[in-house]
């Protein structure tokens, strides 16, 4: 047993024990769930970006066959259900504030589930159709008829934050919600007064969604008897659904269970709750029967929390040997049709330096709504956006000044004698081996046998091109994370634990930190998780927090039974506790001899009667824990690519990565995150864009027919490594990894196009980068020859 607990240790690519279950179909996910008797929902949405709702006549409707109801927002009103309770911001304490520089409070309006009186994007639900078939459902829809008086609309976020643009709230003063200022403009504007070069750069970071495999789907029911609502959804985390629910519905927390069990992909996507969850639950009550509803594809394109969409008008001064000296600049946030978060626009703007020394730094921060789908934050929240515009201004920087491209980043990376580095923002990184991360990734990539290669290139007619990006991320998010452990008489321990895995693989991680610290069997772990039935508090996956937080409280949880431990095994070891040893998943008594295994002591803690009452009972531990300090994971990325210049077609030919993740737990799942994230970004660089019509705000990419999705064939095998330089700032020096790939994706595969087409004068492309772009930018440029 003790080799068995050893070899699925920390450090070990143990093979994730969920996986059999999920690609065999034996998974349940949300839409898996059916109950006895339940009726089936369809949402009305609307056609229009930006509408008053002068009527809603639902008679017709009614007498479908199969239609048990129909219910409106004025419904939900008259039953006392509140708006979402949306958070502008995460509560982590290690985020810098961001207030409006008037010294107003940031403007904030409520969300219905169901619109009431306007609606502000295309895709608002206004009505709910509630029958015995989805197919009853539909029809139903279709005779709900809602007289709309429709109103003049902007999606554009450069033209929503403008004065005169069309309002999206009535009672504002225009769209723009929170307009704060962050970093010492006196020091910036000294900075760039004594500068020999400023380079400028203006960019827009398109919107995108996160499409994950399963769409949403939620099954509410309600019992009578009790008053209590039951959630079955997919979601980041139960707890957390749970407690908005409660506020929404008006009831105590305890009147509230939320159930999830496996969730096809999160992304961001499912990190806050849906109307629509609500509405479920609440639809239970009203019709005395359980109500499920499905999430189209089609359904999802138009309503699900969408991401990105930045507009950054950025400036950098460097001195005349190419040290920075200070960057300046504006972000403006698009928060679509409602005030649901603000945070992309914070995470960006605080590390807007990323990991380059930045004597002085000033920005000025917009949070604005539009007509256009709700955002709110996307795998690595804000930091990939800012990390792009970094990257691109180096590079614009070098070849604008004549600086060599790497030598420029060497000479302004933050040193390791330099930690902990506070940026100009106020954000402290604890510590950094950034020159070491990136030199290594340099040499993985070959960065010195390029110009060989791109000559190759070149004479069979492409033209190759290569950059390079370094980024760090801020994992924060909820600062609290709670475990409780129980070991079984038959050797089992059960860990129960607030985070909700959607594809990290917490089933398998974290079973390898009871099994490295309580030496049991890897099989004999079950991670219990996503039933707020016994799930106590939880603040769900989000921000890098789920291994982050949930090794401190599992390895807090662990040495509580091991010392527990201790006490009960001196009775059966007849001797001192003090005397008692723990290793190998069993109590040894000092000196050799004797030993106990973890299983004989759980036995004993329900059997021994001459045990005291604090050690009678079941062996099991509790730790609850808040990290008030953030994690700072950093990496580099390099990329080589290879450009068709007639067809302006690009293929990756090769694509390095290198992450410092402090401490490894399971290497095979720190590839995978690795690999998906760099997937993530890379579509985002190269395909996809949720494209709404500037002036109607009509969604025009609202199906896989017209969003383009990155396919496996699109890229090279990854050669992905990763360090492990200990976390100054966490207990057991660990980082996450679970962002890392996506973060610096987009800078450097732009950096990457840009240097190909160099030759041809070309000087950026903006995202994505498809193929018509990069062949009109050619073109542009006005040089056809090389």
């Amino acid at each position: 047993m003790v080799q068995a607990a050893n070899s699925a240790g920390i450090g070990q690519a143990v093979a994730r024990k969920e996986d059999l279950r999920l690609v065999t179909g034996s998974g349940c996910f949300s839409d898996d769930v059916n109950l006895p008797g339940q009726a089936y929902a369809v949402f009305l949405r609307s056609p229009h970006a930006h509408a008053r709702l002068r009527a809603i006549e639902v008679a017709s409707a009614l007498a479908v066959p199969g239609v048990i109801a129909v219910l409106t927002g004025r419904d939900l009103l008259a039953d006392g259900i509140k708006p979402i309770p949306h958070r502008p911001f995460s509560p982590h304490p290690a985020d810098i504030p961001l207030e409006n520089t008037d010294g107003t409070p940031m403007f904030t309006a409520p969300h219905h589930p169901l619109a009431v009186d306007k609606v502000r994007h295309v895709g608002e639900a206004v009505a709910m159709v509630i029958a015995q078939s989805v197919a009853a459902a539909k029809d139903g829809a279709e005779a709900v008829e809602v007289d709309y008086v429709v109103l003049p609309a902007v999606a554009d976020t450069a033209s929503a934050a403008r004065p005169d643009a069309p309002r999206v709230f009535d009672d504002a003063r225009s769209n723009v919600c929170l307009d704060a200022q962050t970093g010492d403009r006196e020091a910036t504007e000294a900075g760039f007064a004594r500068a020999a070069h400023v380079v400028r750069f203006e960019t827009w970071i398109p919107r995108v969604t996160g499409v994950p495999m399963e769409p949403r789907a939620a099954v509410g029911e309600y019992d009578p008897a009790t008053g209590r609502y039951t959630l079955h959804a997919g979601t980041s985390g139960a707890w957390r659904t749970k407690m908005d629910l409660a506020v929404m519905l008006g009831v105590a927390e305890d009147a509230v269970r939320v159930i999830t069990r496996d969730v096809g992909g999160h992304f961001g996507t499912r990190g806050m709750l849906y109307g629509e969850f609500a509405v479920v639950v609440w639809a239970a009550r009203r019709v005395g029967r359980a109500v499920k509803w499905t999430c189209e594809r089609q359904e999802a394109f138009a309503t699900d929390y969408q991401g990105r969409d930045l507009v950054v008008e950025a400036e950098l001064a460097l001195d005349a040997e190419g040290n920075f000296l200070a960057m300046r600049g504006s972000n403006i946030s698009n928060a679509g049709g409602h005030t649901t978060n603000f945070s992309p626009l914070r995470k960006g703007v605080e590390i807007m330096s990323t990991i380059y020394r930045m004597p002085a730094a000033h920005f000025r921060a917009r949070g604005i709504v539009s007509n256009t789908a709700p955002t709110r934050p996307y795998r690595s929240s804000g930091r990939p956006e800012v990390i792009y515009v970094m990257e691109r201004l180096i590079d614009l920087a070098a070849r604008q000044c004549g600086f060599d491209r790497v030598e420029l980043r060497r000479r302004n990376l933050v040193t390791e004698a330099e930690m902990p580095y506070t940026n100009p923002f106020g954000m402290i990184y604890g510590d950094g081996a950034y020159h070491r991360v990136m030199e290594k990734a340099l040499e993985l990539a070959d960065w010195s046998g390029f110009p060989a290669r791109r000559a190759q290139a070149r004479a069979r007619g492409k033209c190759r091109g290569i950059g390079v990006a370094n980024y760090v991320d801020t994992a924060s998010g909820v600062p609290r994370e709670r475990a409780e452990m129980t070991v079984h008489a038959d050797g089992t321990v059960d860990v129960i634990i607030g985070t909700v895995s959607t594809g990290q693989g917490h089933e398998t991680s974290f079973a390898q930190l009871v099994t490295e610290w309580l030496g049991v069997a890897f099989d004999k772990v079950r991670i219990l998780t996503g039933d707020t039935e016994f799930v106590k508090f939880g603040g769900g996956t989000h921000s890098g927090r789920g291994l982050r937080l949930a090794s401190i409280v599992i390895w807090g949880a662990s040495q509580q039974i091991i010392e527990k431990g201790k006490r009960i095994a001196a009775l059966l070891l007849e001797c001192e506790p003090g005397a008692v040893e723990f290793r190998d998943g069993a109590f040894h008594r000092a000196g050799g001899g004797r030993s106990v295994s973890l299983a004989d002591v759980a036995r004993g803690a329900a059997e021994l009667t001459e045990l005291s009452a604090d050690l009678r009972g079941p062996l099991a531990a509790v730790c609850d824990h808040t990290v008030e300090v953030a994690e700072f994971p950093y990496g580099c990325q390099v990329v080589e690519v290879e450009i068709d210049p007639e067809l302006g077609t690009l293929e990756i030919v090769r694509y390095t990565a290198v992450d410092d993740v402090g401490r490894a737990v399971n290497p095979g799942i720190i590839h995978g995150q690795v690999h998906g994230g760099i997937a993530q970004g890379m579509g985002q660089a190269l395909l996809e864009r949720c494209h709404y019509d500037p002036e109607t705000g009509q969604l025009l990419s609202g199906s896989f027919m017209d969003y383009a999705m990155p396919r496996a064939d699109h890229f090279p095998s990854f050669d992905t490594e990763y360090v492990e330089i200990p976390s100054a700032t966490h207990p057991l020096g660990m980082r996450p990894a679970g962002e890392g790939g996506t973060a610096p994706a987009l800078g450097v595969m732009i950096n990457a196009i840009a240097d190909a087409l160099s030759e041809y004068g070309v000087k950026h492309v903006e995202m994505p980068a498809t193929p018509e772009r990069i062949w009109r930018a050619i073109r542009e440029a006005g040089r056809t020859d090389r």
